[in-house]
């Protein structure tokens, strides 16, 4: 499975929606430089209040362009880096992919997915009804998070616009995604 990079952002501060740019520079271990959620222990506010010492898994937000697509049919007016993600993406299947899923971004960089992100309701502070949209069942009517994926980043380097990103499954059983 192999995709493309259609959008990348950071932001300085914790707001809601990113800021788009040409490239982003990631940081083996942290994140995204000067990313509001760069760094080695967590940075998201609600997990920070509830240990400050946890690692950080959410270094790297990815959400894929399908579901800004889907979202356009239900009405929506979304953009990429406008729910957060640092990478948006097209052609990976972001959300069904394994634990542990290695994603070779461009020439260096490499992430590993650690989970789902789990939408809040910020969503629908965003946008009215958000929220809803990006839930979902599965097969088996099990709730599912269709806000992106989380990822750490194992090498870093620059990541930019049209870069091809090549999945790298982990060794079986795999084990799905859960929320991080």
């Amino acid at each position: 499975m192999t995709g493309e990079v259609i959008c990348v952002a950071a932001h300085t501060s914790h707001a809601f929606s990113k800021t788009p740019a040409k490239e982003i520079h990631v940081l083996k271990g942290l994140g995204v430089e000067g990313d509001a959620h760069c760094g080695v222990t967590v940075k998201h506010r609600s997990r920070v209040a509830a240990n400050p010492d946890q690692p950080n898994l959410r270094q790297v937000h990815l959400f894929a362009a399908e579901m800004l697509d889907e979202l356009a049919v239900e009405g929506f007016s979304v953009q990429p880096a406008d729910l957060g993600e640092n990478i948006t993406t097209r052609g990976v299947d972001l959300i069904h992919l394994p634990l542990g899923t290695r994603l070779q971004i461009g020439e260096s960089v490499q992430l590993e997915i650690t989970g789902l992100r789990n939408p809040c309701k910020q969503i629908d502070n965003f946008q009215n009804r958000l929220m809803q949209a990006v839930l979902g069942r599965d097969e088996a009517g099990n709730l599912l998070l269709r806000a992106g994926v989380m990822a750490i980043v194992l090498e870093g380097g620059n990541v930019h616009l049209g870069d091809k990103i090549h999945v790298d499954l982990p060794p079986l059983p795999h084990r799905k995604l859960e929320r991080v």
